[in-house]
């Protein structure tokens, strides 16, 4: 994989998150602007955090693993984490959240019916 294998993790976390939009509807590409400042503020931050460490000498980046495309010092991959991964967690979260207020949705219809039926 060499080169791409970063850029191909970041496109697999996409493949598994990317059906619970239409599977399960959980709408998270419909409200772009919502979805747009989360990870702006997730950016904004980490990204920071990723500058001043490369900077320092903290940390660096394996050269056989990514594209070798930089931008501000970092690959351009790192970028893209920071895009991919909390989108990933969003989705994920909102899956959760829309299966259980389908669930408790279903409880509390259960339970009126079990009560209307008496």
């Amino acid at each position: 994989m060499g080169h791409l294998e970063y850029i191909a993790l970041l496109v697999l976390c996409l493949l598994i998150t990317a059906p619970l939009e239409l599977l399960l509807g959980v709408r998270v590409y419909r409200e772009l602007g919502r979805l747009a400042r989360a990870l702006g503020c997730v950016g904004l931050v980490f990204v920071g955090w990723d500058l001043l460490g490369a900077r320092l000498g903290h940390w660096d980046y394996q050269p056989s693993s990514v594209t070798g495309l930089r931008l501000l010092g970092l690959p351009v991959e790192e970028y893209l984490f920071f895009l991919v991964v909390p989108l990933c967690g969003i989705m994920a979260y909102e899956a959760v959240r829309v299966t259980l207020d389908d669930a408790g949705a279903r409880h509390r219809n259960w339970w009126r019916r079990r009560r209307r039926d008496r």
